[in-house]
């Protein structure tokens, strides 16, 4: 008898597109025009020129914040330079993923750069993976990471964090003056910034739908190169805007929480934000057995 698939089977397909650029020939040189004399101009008196002044350098003013590790070690969060544990370990693994998917395809795709982290409904620990999985990726040499709060209608980062929220996302894409990267957030994690979610707007599905998005996202790349940028998407199910910002991600976590998430709910969600992007499942809160993987304290003799 034939095993059925398990809900992973089929829950998705992972599509990938190659793209090829087309390079014209070379036109056949001319051959070389012969020498003209040299007009001889009148002399004229000389006349002293005033340089105009070199135009300023344009600047953006970075604003910085402390992070109140107390509150992320009460919520269960990663905390930097803290000793191995299984969480540490278990996000280790889906952020050497995610990097070996973001570096497999940025050079051809920057969008890759840009991973949405997202959910069916809410509950299924989205946001938590979210935070873990950029507390991890600033600890890595020459990355850095840009947390994106897109969950406007219930935004939790800069509150997670200890962070007064501010302006952020909405406002960039509202006002085309702003210029986005003045509204990231430095923290003193370094390699960790954030973009809060900004001003309640009512309509921040047709904003993020616009031209502008794109456009905030392209100059929040071209700022730094070694940047990966994730976004804590609302859930799939229950708004909108998720579908909507999935299409401006390179890669998709769908965060399935076991003995909750429903097969027709995965089955939904992925149909709603699958794509040309990639997409992979992270399964939450799975009970291993006495004889299945754990990862636990593990240190080096020193």
């Amino acid at each position: 008898m034939t095993a059925r698939p398990s809900l992973f089977e089929r829950a998705a397909e992972i599509y990938d597109f190659e793209s090829g650029l087309r390079v014209d020939p070379l036109p056949h040189e001319a051959p070389p025009a012969e020498p003209r004399p040299e007009p001889v101009e009148p002399v004229q008196p000389a006349v002293r020129q005033t340089k105009a002044a070199p135009r300023p350098a344009r600047t953006v003013t970075r604003r910085s914040a402390e992070i109140d590790l107390a509150a992320l070690e009460a919520g269960g969060y990663l905390l930097p330079d803290a000793s191995s544990s299984a969480l540490a370990e278990e996000t280790r693994i889906i952020k050497r993923r995610l990097i070996k998917a973001i570096d497999d395809r940025a050079e051809r795709d920057p969008r890759a750069r840009v991973a949405l982290i997202a959910s069916g409904q809410p509950g299924e620990g989205k946001t938590f993976l979210a935070l873990n999985l950029a507390l991890s990726i600033a600890g890595e040499h020459e990355r850095a990471v840009l947390l994106i709060d897109g969950d406007t209608s219930q935004p939790e980062i800069a509150g997670r964090l200890g962070i007064d929220p501010d302006a952020g996302l909405v406002d960039a894409l509202a006002d085309r003056d702003v210029d986005p990267e003045s509204l990231v957030i430095d923290t003193d994690i370094d390699g960790l910034s954030i973009l809060p979610a900004g001003r309640r707007e009512r309509n921040v599905p047709e904003l993020l739908a616009s031209a502008r998005t794109e456009e905030v996202l392209e100059r929040l790349l071209a700022a730094d190169p070694q940047r990966i940028i994730l976004i804590d998407s609302p859930p799939a199910l229950a708004a909108s805007t998720a579908s909507v910002l999935a299409g401006h991600a390179g890669q998709t976590l769908v965060v399935v929480r076991a003995d909750t998430t429903s097969e027709a709910d995965l089955k939904e969600t992925v149909g709603m934000l699958g794509g040309p992007a990639r997409l992979s499942l992270v399964l939450n809160s799975a009970s291993l057995s006495t004889g299945g993987r754990r990862f636990g304290q593990y240190e080096e003799s020193r």
